[in-house]
């Protein structure tokens, strides 16, 4: 199961350098997680998950498997882009292959950084990204609601569906409305949205590129961005690309010695990841024995054979039954033995719903 996230943003903002410094990461960390560049902008990043070492040393695991995180580094927009200026055509259909976006903003000042705007200004900068992408959406719609009026015209009930949802799109959009805060839909109309494939209803995670003096605190940049990201129902990090690049050539000692001297607990990255993680809402189980502790990744409100198809189809095809442990449970019961002892062993049927940190142990018969 694929889930990713397209990292955008304007020229000179340091999109790439921050791509460079989580596929570097990941590749450092190749001899204990599976890493795998798919092309030579995309890449695959284990989700930074401390239980799941807990969960490994408890079950005595020779290998630890993290879940994993897809990035793609789309190229960069110039204004225009949804008229096919600079390779906005590309831009645009690399965008619509992602699940979500992961928008880098320069929160930096430095003359020997041109921009391409003549000045910082990252809520400026948001807003020529999401125009750009509202454009290209409203150009979408205007094309297939002209078809299905003819067949609104032929009595055609399901056209008829589709149409009074672009509709409502379509008039958000024109007055400034991202897809993804369209008001007065249906419960239907919300459930159907993801199928038009609209480039402004994918979630959005604002990342804040700062200087490394800004790393710890933020600054005046992040701290409007932060404020617009809740104004739409966004998230926002803040990340120093410069220090990222810097800590990927360093070893863990050293790595946790200089993020300290930064008064920084854990790598911008991490939170990155971990961010880009919840933007899709997505849910972590694990499985757990002597061979290997292995995180999983499902979609929030995923059935237990959903859970298990993720693993194999034929879980998910012959799926019987799933011994559950909450990670809680199984951490206080010091492992699986004792929480069946205790009985925290739970046996959950087909329409258990998957709870985050849930340890699996299916049974199946094919």
């Amino acid at each position: 199961m694929g889930f990713n996230c397209g990292i955008v943003g304007l020229p000179n903002v340091g999109k790439s350098t921050l791509f460079n410094a989580l596929t570097e990461t990941a590749a450092a960390e190749a001899a204990n997680y599976p890493f795998c560049t798919i092309e030579p902008n995309t890449g695959r990043v284990a989700v930074p998950d401390p239980r799941l070492d807990a969960l490994a040393s408890l079950a005595g695991s020779a290998t630890v498997i993290p879940t994993q995180l897809e990035f793609v580094d789309i190229a960069g927009l110039v204004r225009g882009a949804s008229k096919g200026e600079g390779l906005g055509n590309q831009f645009l259909a690399n965008i619509r292959e992602t699940d979500a976006i992961a928008h880098v903003l320069r929160c930096f000042d430095d003359s020997e950084i041109t921009h391409v705007d003549g000045s910082v200004d990252p809520l400026r900068d948001a807003g020529t990204v999401e125009t750009e992408l509202m454009l290209a959406d409203i150009e979408s719609l205007e094309r297939r609601m002209a078809a299905l009026v003819k067949k609104t015209r032929g009595g055609d009930a399901e056209a008829k569906r589709d149409l009074a949802l672009m509709e409502k799109l379509f008039a958000g959009l024109s007055e400034g409305v991202p897809a993804r805060r369209a008001e007065g839909l249906s419960a239907d109309e919300t459930r159907r949205l993801p199928q038009l494939q609209l480039l402004s209803a994918k979630p959005v995670l604002y990342v804040c590129n700062v200087a490394e003096g800004d790393a710890a605190d933020g600054n005046d940049h992040t701290a409007a961005v932060a404020a617009y990201a809740e104004q739409e129902g966004a998230a926002h990090v803040v990340v120093s690309a410069a220090i990222e690049a810097e800590i990927t050539q360093l070893d863990s000692e050293d790595k946790a010695e200089f993020l300290s001297e930064l008064g920084l607990q854990e790598a911008g990255l991490a939170r990155l990841i971990r961010a880009g993680y919840g933007l899709l809402d997505l849910l972590t189980f694990f499985t757990a024995g002597p061979k290997e502790a292995r995180a999983w990744t499902v979609a929030a409100g995923s059935s237990a054979p959903e859970a298990a198809g993720v693993i194999h189809t034929d879980f998910q095809r012959g799926f019987i039954r799933a011994e559950t442990i909450s990670y809680d449970d199984y951490i206080a019961c010091e492992g699986e033995s004792g929480a069946r002892d205790a009985g925290k062993l739970r046996i959950e049927g087909a329409d258990y719903k998957v709870i985050d940190g849930d340890v699996f142990h299916f049974r199946f018969n094919v």
